[in-house]
């Protein structure tokens, strides 16, 4: 597993919580095994929405599987070299990033993870959150197939579904069920900060009164 972490940013975040996001297809648009920054481009409303998340006081981590690695078509240099021109690019338009994890592994057969952290297995989430001190049961996992949303659950984090058509297969459990779905990262952030927000509210609710004499 790799990172590269970059500097905080100018609002300090509200430490023990993060939104982990998938690269391909969520945050940028798919391009396979792409490493050249110049064809990076972002998913509509990424930007608004990972602006907001960071208002907001979240860590915001990218969480990818990089199979490309284990199949030889680029090297670690190059991914390192597409890591921080992402970072850059993202911090030019006012995001930081607290992280960047990837899987080198190449998947294995069947359903199941041939290693403990290419997604929908959670050890990308796991390293981020024991690296962060993040409390896993606070974030969310945002992805546009439901391998992500199994990372995500499998890691104890609430999840949002990109649903914009990038998940084929439709293969269906408890674990890869989203706590929420959206069209894009704006649309998934104003979700999670709703969320989060009631959740707030019904925490002071359901305190135990203080009695004024």
């Amino acid at each position: 597993m790799s990172s590269i972490l970059t500097a905080p940013g100018r609002m300090p975040a509200l430490p023990g919580r993060a939104v982990f996001i998938d690269k391909d297809g969520t945050l940028v648009e798919n391009v396979p095994y792409n490493v050249d920054p110049a064809k990076v481009r972002f998913t509509p409303n990424a930007l608004e929405g990972l602006r907001l998340l960071g208002d907001k006081g979240w860590r915001l981590i990218v969480v990818t599987n990089q199979p490309g690695l284990a199949y030889g078509m680029f090297t670690r240099a190059a991914l390192t070299r597409l890591q921080l021109a992402l970072a850059d690019m993202l911090q030019r338009e006012g995001v930081q990033l607290a992280g960047f994890y990837a899987c080198p592994h190449a998947p294995g057969a069947g359903p199941v993870s041939a290693c403990l952290c290419r997604k929908p297995a959670p050890g990308l989430l796991r390293q981020a959150a024991r690296s962060h001190a993040i409390d896993l049961e606070r974030s969310w996992m945002v992805g546009d197939i439901l391998d992500d949303v199994e990372a995500g659950r499998r890691a104890g984090c609430r999840t949002v579904l990109l649903d914009m058509g990038n998940e084929t297969v439709w293969r269906m459990s408890p674990l890869r069920t989203p706590h929420l779905r959206a069209t894009d990262l704006l649309e998934a952030a104003l979700a999670i900060v709703a969320a989060d927000e009631a959740a707030a509210g019904v925490s002071l609710v359901s305190a135990d009164p203080v009695s004024v004499s």
